[in-house]
């Protein structure tokens, strides 16, 4: 008999300050630091049902492929890297209008129980901060990088 393995689901809600489907064009945008995707040593990102995407950073690679991408409420793909032991998982990205604002809620599912996989609760807090801060300031189009960031 074959034992099921025990997966975990990760949750987090932001509200935005901007509509749906500026936050929806800003997080798929390379651009903006506030996105994973600017943060790359090297990137594939083919934003489309069935596209790829492959993400590098600080050495470790991340992969998956878009199975849905519903502008402006939806974005879900699968997610796999060496804190997944491997086995893929999906992340949703849902974008609710609030008021003149955004709830922008990320759920990763199917993440093994184990220590690496809970990793992910800080890098999708980093992120989703990184994405209040930076449309609090305005479009990402029209916020530019604070000088020397990156040498920090």
């Amino acid at each position: 008999m074959k034992k099921s393995k025990k997966t975990i689901e990760l949750k987090f809600e932001r509200v935005i300050s901007a509509p749906p489907g500026e936050v929806f064009d800003g997080w798929l945008d390379p651009k903006p630091r506030a996105t994973p995707w600017h943060e790359n040593d090297k990137l594939i990102l083919q934003p489309k049902v069935g596209g790829f995407f492959y993400w590098l950073t600080h050495g470790i690679s991340h992969y998956g492929r878009f199975t849905k991408i519903q502008r402006p409420s939806r974005i879900q793909h699968t997610w796999m890297s060496r804190y997944t032991s491997g086995e893929e998982s999906m992340v949703t990205v849902t974008f609710k209008k609030k008021g003149k604002d955004t709830l922008m809620m990320l759920v990763h599912s199917g993440l093994p129980n184990n220590k690496p996989s809970k990793a992910h609760k800080d890098g999708w807090n980093y992120f989703l901060d990184q994405l209040v801060q930076t449309f609090a300031n305005g479009s990402p189009k029209s916020v530019k990088e604070p000088k020397g960031w990156r040498s920090r």
